[in-house]
């Protein structure tokens, strides 16, 4: 393109629009609001708590808990590399034991091919074991990974106090269940995401291994998208219990993609845009770039057409905290941008839009009731909860007669009343605190100068997915679906492994500056 008469022919014209862009007084203007958001975020509080190490964070590597949690769940590995240490001759003379060795030290790779067969697999073929199953596999991979490494093991100093918390939490949420027997099942899904967030915080070595990860989601949020938009090109039946049919008559069916529903579709494609976007900043090579810019803007269009509005709201807070902390000076470009292609949405996409807090909206107003039959329950049984799982809190929402809305009460359609009536006070404030652990110590991280480009993207892009999933969450359950729990965890595990990859490399330059 660069030797091209067309590209010679247009590359003055370019340069003299930029010349003029940088003379106007929108340039100045937009300069000038991006001063000023740069001189607000380094003088706020939020900033200033966001790059302070807490006390917790810094005494948890170190603390007798985590020393002892670390033990416990290291055992098989020290036992594995005890016994590779006696017989190490017989293992470095076989060829089946070298292939052995290098295929379980390939764990990341693994968890790449699993978690993109897990996203693209169709509703109506999904059984749940899959996933379990998988990542049990996966986590018996991660065991003998460290077999020829010395000292090495699974890694939950670097997973936080927070997450841990939240994990033992819902360990003990099983047995002090109300409804235990209901709360089996779900105590597996959330093994699963348990295993899925150890393997590859621990297993992740090398930023080729977290690029990998990001590319099996990026090439799965493309899969799905193209499935919605098949889905759409053959027509929706439209279900009237996702659509007020007397504010929206023209809508068209919503898509849902391999999934069941539309809300749960467009808060898969929440979690994985802004992945794609990092893997196409941070590809060296073209197929990256091609295979992150093709997902992400597919993936855009495809939530257009699930006409979700939380996930929508998500995805702007996700974008916000992207540039927030990708190039913060673009921000007042994508504000201008985004307020200029209002009047070019579709009728029914502004519409859905403009109604979004109307109360006329049977969507909304149906919600009200959900959130006032947790409430009441919460000021019953505010510290221990109902026990693991929606059905345990149906059931009790139930037995005790508190939910009297039109329809039948599923789950409380807010992601942190729903934590909250699970696991109770503990469980909410491990969650939250996790996952705002993880943000904090992703932003920490990318303000490294010593974070490696690709590293500072993954952090990145997990980062704003999990800030967009926070905000979506006050108006919809994101695990309602067990499937979207685990990318949820599978993203942020990202995260996690990125904040470890983005230590280790600033001991490196520390140590060759040295």
């Amino acid at each position: 393109m660069q030797s091209s008469v067309l590209c010679q022919w247009l590359a003055p014209l370019w340069n003299a629009l930029c010349r003029w862009y940088d003379a106007s007084v929108l340039a100045r203007l937009i300069r000038g609001i991006g001063a000023g958001i740069r001189a607000w975020c380094d003088g706020s509080a939020l900033f200033h708590f966001a790059a302070r190490e807490g006390t917790l964070t810094r005494a948890w590597p170190d603390s007798l808990l985590c020393r002892v949690l670390t033990f416990l769940l290291n055992i098989p590995t020290r036992l594995v590399q005890l016994i590779y240490e006696k017989c190490r001759t017989a293992f470095e003379g076989s060829f089946f034991a070298q292939l052995a060795f290098g295929i379980v030290e390939s764990t990341p790779l693994a968890v790449a091919w699993l978690m993109l067969v897990v996203m693209v697999i169709p509703f109506k073929y999904w059984n749940n074991a899959y996933s379990l199953a998988g990542f049990i596999l996966c986590f018996i991979l991660a065991i003998f990974a460290g077999t020829r490494q010395k000292g090495w093991k699974l890694d939950l100093a670097a997973i936080g106090p927070w997450l841990v918390a939240f994990a033992g939490m819902v360990m003990v949420s099983w047995p002090l269940s109300a409804y235990s027997s209901q709360s089996a099942r779900f105590l597996l899904y959330h093994v699963t995401c348990m295993l899925c967030v150890v393997v590859i915080v621990s297993t992740v070595e090398r930023r080729d291994q977290l690029v990998r990860l990001m590319g099996a989601a990026s090439l799965a949020l493309g899969v799905m998208s193209i499935s919605g938009f098949y889905q759409r090109a053959n027509g929706i039946r439209i279900n009237p219990s996702y659509v007020d049919m007397t504010l929206y008559k023209d809508m068209p069916g919503r898509v849902y993609a391999f999934y069941e529903n539309p809300n749960t579709f467009a808060e898969v494609l929440l979690l994985l845009i802004p992945v794609a976007v990092a893997l196409m900043l941070c590809s060296k090579g073209w197929f990256g770039r091609f295979l992150g810019f093709f997902s992400a803007a597919l993936g855009c269009a495809a939530m257009i057409m699930t006409y979700s509005r939380a996930s929508w709201l998500g995805l702007g807070v996700a974008v916000l905290v992207f540039l927030l902390l990708w190039k913060r000076k673009l921000i007042p470009a994508m504000i201008a941008v985004a307020v200029a292609a209002l009047p070019f949405l579709p009728d029914v996409v502004f519409n859905r839009l403009i109604n979004m807090f109307n109360l006329s909206d049977s969507s909304t107003s149906s919600r009200f009731p959900l959130y006032y039959a947790a409430g009441e329950f919460l000021m019953q049984r505010p510290l221990l909860g109902a026990g693991l799982g929606s059905d345990a809190v149906r059931s009790a929402i139930s037995d005790l007669n508190l939910f009297h809305g039109n329809d039948h009460f599923v789950h409380c359609h807010n992601t942190y009343l729903q934590i909250w009536c699970e696991t109770g006070l503990v469980g909410i404030v491990s969650f939250v605190g996790g996952v705002l652990w993880t943000i904090k110590q992703g932003i920490r991280a990318v303000a490294r100068s010593a974070c490696h480009h690709q590293t500072r993207l993954a952090i990145i892009g997990g980062a704003a997915a999990l800030a967009g999933s926070l905000v979506c969450g006050l108006a919809d359950y994101l695990w309602n679906y067990p499937r979207v729990m685990l990318i949820f965890w599978f993203v942020c595990a990202i995260v996690v492994a990125g904040i470890r990859l983005a230590a280790r490399e600033g001991k490196e330059s520390i140590l060759c500056a040295e």
